[in-house]
């Protein structure tokens, strides 16, 4: 049954998702998020979403994009709707455990 799961896994999120060895650095955490996350929601989407940030907790890189809002005048501003794209990825073997978008 793992082996089925996992073939469906990545025929579904492709090369990017199957296992990479021990992701021991933030940028290789970020690169194989990146990768899916754009077969998932399409380059310019997660393009539009950089810088992304990673932080590590229990064994688990949770990798999220940067919302970039601006007023009505084009100016930057803290204040506004959306969501950025999160991926969630083993730090012991490289695997992408989920992918999401915030609202």
């Amino acid at each position: 049954m793992k082996l089925a799961s996992a073939l469906v896994f990545m025929l579904v999120f492709g090369a990017a998702a199957a296992p990479q060895g021990k992701v021991r650095i933030r940028k290789a955490a970020v690169k194989i998020a990146e990768k899916a996350l754009i077969r998932v929601y399409g380059k310019r989407q997660i393009e539009s979403e950089r810088p992304f940030k990673a932080k590590l907790e229990d064994g688990v890189w949770t990798v999220y994009g940067t919302l970039h809002c601006k007023d009505q005048d084009g100016n930057p501003t803290d204040i506004c709707v959306g969501g950025v794209a999160v991926a969630r990825i083993s730090e012991k073997d490289g695997r992408v455990l989920s992918t999401m978008h915030t609202k």
